[in-house]
């Protein structure tokens, strides 16, 4: 099992802890909407630490950019093993034939 997968399972747990005793379970407590907002936050964290180039610190914020895409998704009941299997089925495609395929 790797570290996502047994920190999408950590945080499927989470859900209806008391929020009070823990960071995740405050988060799914807050409902969709919020969790959203924070990934957006630690997405720019990560894309600014890009920007600048500095390395650790980018590192950091894309751990924390993988943790708050696992809570948003378990807010949404979207399941770490869904979104593995859409990235299998694009495996061996085109990202422009993807794209194209796409409804608009």
């Amino acid at each position: 099992m790797s570290v996502l997968e047994r920190l999408a399972d950590t945080i499927a747990a989470r859900r209806g802890a008391d929020p009070d005793g823990s960071w995740t379970a405050k988060l799914l407590a807050q409902g969709p909407e919020t969790c959203a907002a924070k990934f957006g936050e630690e997405a720019v964290e990560a894309v600014i630490e890009a920007v600048r180039g500095d390395r650790a610190r980018l590192t950091a914020e894309a751990a924390d950019v993988l943790y708050h895409l696992l809570v948003m998704l378990a807010a949404l009941d979207v399941t770490l093993d869904e979104v593995l299997a859409e990235l299998e089925r694009r495996e061996g495609r085109s990202g422009l034939e993807e794209k194209a395929a796409r409804p608009r």
